[in-house]
């Protein structure tokens, strides 16, 4: 999964040219998280000094140097780690680079250094992703867990983490977490899901990026 940073991307990362130049360094598929016009109106939370514009996941069957490349040449920057991937909820998938329903956030989490890594991935993995679920409105909720990085200056990241809303969760807090417009409702989720994040630090030194979702089939 790479990080990128550039202008103008969600033209650069739709040119068939460039999913042309991924499929010769040997990647079978290509998703496309952009944050494009789609979702202006969402909220993003950043710790970079310049937002990351886009998230761009390859399976491949070559070397991530190959993909890292190509990247490069429509980027300034790219940031890129192997991962493993975990899909509590499947989310529907359909590769021919349509858009893809609702609202699909990505958040880009850094471990807390009071943690083990054992420990927060038992907080994360196995105690949060129920409260996650069940307090919610996501129809889609996949997991990724940085194995190693593959840029040289890729910062110090352990997770990337994609849940999608309903598209009206931009600006309808009860659309967001399902409660229905009660209000009590709403605010019991919030404070469940809220407890729950600052056991494994998710409330602090993380990027949102709120995204369109692209998937592309190169084979």
């Amino acid at each position: 999964m790479f990080a990128l940073w550039g202008p103008d991307l969600t033209t650069a990362l739709h040119v068939p040219a460039l999913r042309d130049a991924l499929a010769a360094a040997g990647a079978e598929r290509v998703q496309l998280n952009v944050d494009d016009e789609h979702v202006a109106a969402a909220m993003r939370i950043p710790t970079f000094a310049e937002p990351i514009g886009a998230i761009v996941s390859v399976w491949t069957c070559g070397a991530a140097e190959s993909v890292v490349k190509v990247l490069a040449g429509v980027v300034t920057r790219v940031a890129g780690w192997e991962v493993e991937e975990r899909r509590p909820i499947d989310p529907p998938e359909v590769w021919d680079g349509t858009r893809g329903q609702g609202l699909a956030n990505v958040a880009v989490l850094r471990r807390p250094a009071e943690l083990t890594q054992e420990e927060w991935l038992r907080r994360w993995l196995v105690d949060h992703t129920p409260v996650a679920i069940a307090t919610q409105a996501t129809f889609g909720y996949l997991q990724n867990v940085v194995v190693r990085p593959v840029t040289e200056d890729a910062p110090p990241v352990s997770a990337l983490v994609e849940e999608l809303f309903p598209i009206e969760g931009m600006s309808d807090m009860h659309a967001f977490y399902g409660s229905g417009g009660d209000a009590a409702e709403l605010d019991a989720r919030l404070t469940r899901l809220m407890t729950s994040v600052a056991r494994f630090g998710a409330d602090r030194d993380l990027d949102l990026v709120p995204t369109s979702r692209y998937l592309y089939s190169l084979t």
